[in-house]
């Protein structure tokens, strides 16, 4: 083996994926113990390591071609020893040049001078930080000044940053393609207007908040304006015409301020996701179709809220029939409802007519549907149309029955479909689905008058549980945690 060349063993590495296999493979002779390290460009490290600051030097002594580096701290107790400090991370930049992106996951014991010696790599382009009650806005402000490479930032649950002077500097810099905010209670919506000229580049921008949900009866009968329209063209003289993921969720848009200038003018958006925002109307989805004419994937987390002396969610037919016009990219679809009451069909504002002009307008290659009680057999049947559909999720939908899976089953492209808490398809529906002997995937969960015999054989991969996630803990609708799993 000790003969072999190395460009052999360096292309079996490539093909080992998993960490605790390349760490046997490198036991098997000293060539593969030095090829392995020469090749290993990844690591993640955390309450295992001790004592940490020597532990870490000694991982980079081992491999010199580290380029991503994740120190998770997640679950960590007394007894695991001390954390990587300060001083620790100042001598860690010093030994681990090639750096491109650190994640900094539950480091209590860094602080902003810690924070400040992230300089000393020269190539960072990525930093996550998550959890971290230690570091604010001071260390924040020293890495946008010291890392001049940083193309993407993630700050999740960082509490202790509040000072917005950091955003203000990225934001005249101009380098950073992706941002994402989640659960950083000192940092609002109209903050990122101090984005500024840093909208211009930013391919991708996710925020969140930690907020609780409610019904905006705080607002009088009335509630939400439905006709109010926050898309003048001088309104903001910001420009995001690169922005291609967009994800908002659990903010109220505030009437003629804040991020909702953002959905009228990303016309190279390619994927939004819009979950639980409130405030919204059609008027912005409107102006969204109309200039993102490259949408390819939309979903929408919805639940019903004052309009207009109406209860219901915030769009109708109207942003369908939008999005069915100007959208002849849209291929993913997702639409989630929580907290509508099925004997109120009024509280969802689409209808299944309206769904059917967008399904037979756009090349809708996968369709999620969660909680949508007005679809039926009817609506199955003009799925059953859908040329290019190859997934297919339905999910506490409490009219879809053993009728509409006849039509499911002849789907012409269909090969992958989930049917989650429908509780009127029986071995009935699902019979008719073998039939069709072209799907791949079948998840059947929650669905008591299925049995498992009956889905036997039905597809390549077949996943049955009697038992499911309740309809709230599906629908996030009252289980909204952040975690460091958003980030790795």
């Amino acid at each position: 083996m000790e003969d072999l060349p190395e460009a052999l063993f360096a292309e079996v590495i490539k093909r080992i994926t998993w960490t605790s296999d390349l760490n046997s493979l490198s036991l098997v002779s000293k060539q593969l113990y030095k090829t392995e390290a020469d090749q290993r460009s990844a690591i993640r490290v955390g309450c295992g390591l001790c004592p940490a600051t020597e532990a870490l030097v000694s991982l980079c002594n081992r491999f010199r071609n580290l380029h991503k580096v994740e120190i998770d701290y997640s679950g960590s107790v007394a007894n695991h020893g001390n954390q990587l400090d300060n001083k620790g991370l100042f001598v860690f930049s010093s030994h681990c040049l090639l750096l491109t992106s650190l994640t900094l996951s539950f480091c209590s014991h860094i602080d902003d001078s810690g924070l400040g010696c992230l300089a000393n790599f020269n190539k960072l382009a990525s930093l996550r930080l998550a959890s971290t009650p230690n570091i604010t806005s001071r260390g924040l402000l020293a890495v946008a000044v010291g890392c001049k490479s940083l193309s993407a930032l993630h700050l999740i649950d960082c509490q202790s940053i509040c000072s917005k002077d950091w955003l203000e500097y990225l934001g005249y810099d101009g380098s950073l393609e992706e941002l994402i905010v989640k659960n950083c209670d000192g940092i609002s919506e109209d903050d990122f207007l101090k984005f500024g000229p840093g909208w211009m580049k930013l391919q991708k921008f996710v925020f969140e908040i930690n907020k609780r949900f409610f019904v905006n009866s705080y607002l009088g009968y009335e509630g939400y304006d439905p006709s109010y329209n926050a898309h003048s063209p001088n309104m903001y003289d910001i420009c995001c015409e690169s922005l291609k993921d967009l994800s908002l969720a659990c903010i109220e848009i505030a009437t003629g301020k804040g991020l909702r200038f953002l959905l009228g003018r990303c016309k190279a958006l390619e994927k939004l996701c819009l979950e639980y925002v409130r405030g919204l109307n059609d008027n912005d989805m409107i102006a969204l179709s109309q200039s993102c004419n490259n949408l390819k994937s939309i979903s929408l987390w919805l639940d019903p809220q004052f309009y207009a002396r109406s209860y219901r969610t915030a769009f109708t037919d109207k942003s369908l029939k939008a999005l069915a016009l100007s959208c002849p990219m849209l291929e993913t679809v997702e639409l989630t409802f929580a907290g509508c009451a099925s004997e109120y069909p009024s509280e969802i504002g689409f209808t299944q007519k309206g769904l059917v002009v967008l399904i037979q307008s756009c090349p809708i290659r996968v369709l999620v549907l969660n909680g949508a009680n007005f679809f039926d057999a009817e609506g199955m049947e003009a799925v059953s149309c859908a040329p290019y559909l190859e997934t297919l999720e339905l999910v506490d939908c409490e009219e879809v029955t053993d009728a509409g899976m006849r039509f499911i089953a002849r789907t012409p492209c269909l090969i992958n479909l989930t049917i989650r808490l429908c509780g009127d398809v029986t071995d009935v529906g699902v019979a008719e689905l073998v039939q069709a002997q072209k799907l791949e995937s079948l998840i059947i969960e929650g669905c008591p008058r299925v049995s498992v015999q009956a889905v036997k054989g039905i597809a390549r991969s077949v996943q049955y549980s009697v038992k499911c996630a309740s309809p709230g803990h599906l629908n996030r609708k009252f289980h909204k945690n952040s975690s460091v799993l958003d980030l790795l």
